[in-house]
């Protein structure tokens, strides 16, 4: 397992160890490491995301597409007893 030395300012170390005391994270290096898989999830995420924006913008729904869905919900609701 690789080893990464940091320098962190005052301030955010001791948020990190406010973390530790409310038992929020385990320790300093939960913390980091937590932190660090959040934003490489965040930054997946993003970039999934934007390669489903540009997929429709490249090709956009039509009406055919969704018409569909709209008609069944209609009637899905209309057979409803209320």
């Amino acid at each position: 397992m690789a080893q990464l030395v940091t320098r962190l300012d005052d301030t955010v170390v001791s948020l990190i160890d406010e973390l530790v005391a409310e038992r929020v994270v385990a320790s300093r290096s939960e913390a980091v490491r937590l932190g660090l898989e959040m934003l490489i999830d965040r930054h997946r995420r993003r970039r999934i995301a934007d390669a489903i924006v540009r997929g429709y913008q490249a090709q956009p729904q039509t009406e055919g597409d969704l018409g569909w869905a709209d008609e069944a919900t209609v009637r899905m609701t209309n057979d409803e007893p209320w």
